[in-house]
């Protein structure tokens, strides 16, 4: 069964982070945020170097029981495995928009915000979420990270904390026509004659991994290609090929693996043990 591990290895494999797949609209970011997806879908599934579309739908659907829109997350689902969800930015720096979804540390086949086709995919409840996030420009990848939900971001209710109290402090606001909604607000009637309406959407937004997790890992901007995935010992050994990724190590000397602590993301106080999972492409070469 594939993994982040069998990801990481093709990942090490190849010197090309040209993205490969052509955009099918007219949108150029959007365009970009799926063909980085499939990019995603190529190293979870091992079809880098398929160029048959046959060929390459039949091993997507060995590796994925959901592959998603761009209305709901998550954008993938492995089968048997964990949720994926993938985002692009343009800068280095740049801070990651979630929209209306706030950053899930699991995935629940209860939640709401998830479509029927996701919930019914496989049997499933609860699923660890990967956030792949990728820094691209003119096509081609300059840096990639791999981090689970759980290591970066708070647990699910806190989220719905906040959300709860801002929703319930809007629809407490007197003389005003509220309807149901899964927004934080949507007010009826707003003019005179009762034909406008507002809608209150929360936009949510959460920093970069290279930036929350500086101080474990900082890139080589001379490099052509930076990548780092931060995975907790306990889901590390929960993988069967932790030995594949060893071995690969040993024989890639750009593949490398360390043991680090990081901050609980639910109290910075305290510190867990990962592993701290690295690869670069030197400038001259890259293809």
């Amino acid at each position: 069964m594939n993994n982040i591990l069998t990801a990481i290895i093709n990942i090490s494999k190849s010197t090309k982070m040209t993205l490969r797949h052509k955009p099918t609209g007219n949108n150029r970011v959007q365009n970009m945020g799926e063909a980085l997806e499939k990019y995603i879908q190529d190293v979870f599934s091992n079809t880098m170097e398929v160029s048959d579309q046959i060929t390459r739908t039949a091993l997507l659907s060995n590796t994925f029981s959901y592959l998603g829109n761009a209305n709901n997350p998550p954008d993938m689902m492995l089968l048997g495995g964990d949720a994926i969800e993938v985002k692009k930015i343009q800068s280095p720096k740049s801070a990651i928009a979630l929209n209306s979804s706030y950053p899930k540390a699991k995935l629940f086949a209860s939640s709401h915000m998830i479509s029927k086709a996701c919930r019914e995919s496989e049997v499933w409840e609860k699923k660890d979420m990967i956030y792949a996030i990728g820094v691209v420009h003119e096509h081609a990848i300059s840096s990639l990270a791999f981090v689970y939900g759980e290591d970066y971001c708070a647990e699910n209710a806190t989220y719905e904390k906040i959300k709860k109290t801002i929703k319930d402090g809007v629809e407490s606001i007197p003389n005003v026509a509220f309807s149901e909604s899964k927004e934080l607000g949507h007010v009826n009637r707003v003019d005179p004659l009762g034909i406008t309406y507002l809608r209150i959407r929360g936009m949510w937004g959460i920093e970069n991994p290279f930036s929350v997790f500086d101080y474990v890992y900082q890139r080589n901007m001379d490099h052509a290609f930076n990548f780092m995935c931060i995975i907790n010992d306990e889901k590390f050994n929960s993988f069967e090929n932790t030995i594949d990724l060893y071995e690969e190590c040993k024989k890639n000397k750009r593949l490398h693996i360390s043991d680090i602590r990081i901050k609980d993301a639910n109290n910075p106080a305290r510190l867990k043990s990962a592993k701290l999972i690295t690869y670069y492409i030197p400038e001259q070469e890259a293809t």
